[in-house]
């Protein structure tokens, strides 16, 4: 199963919940945080305007993001969790 996304939405692969902390310490299951960046997978071709043409999005096929927590809903691709996020939920793009 593939997805495309319509109008201004953009498919993250979400990247993987830290396992330990910057001084060594192992997180159990329970305390990870949800991440905030990930990986674009695929883009939909752009919001409509009113003059009938589409907005180009700032981002690509294979930029890093980030974006909220809470953002986006989950949806599963090939047994792999995904969030579908419009362009307006990314707080911006990590080169």
């Amino acid at each position: 199963m593939a997805i495309k996304p319509l109008e201004d939405r953009i498919l993250v692969k979400p990247a993987e919940p830290e396992t330990k902390t910057a001084s060594g310490i192992y997180l159990p299951e329970t305390s990870k945080e949800r991440p905030v960046r990930g990986t674009v997978v695929a883009v939909g071709p752009g919001k409509r305007l009113e003059n009938g043409k589409r907005a180009e999005l700032a981002v690509k096929r294979g930029d890093t993001v980030v974006y909220g927590k809470y953002a986006g809903s989950e949806v599963e691709v090939k047994g792999e969790t995904h969030l579908i996020l419009r362009e307006s939920e990314l707080f911006g793009i990590i080169d």
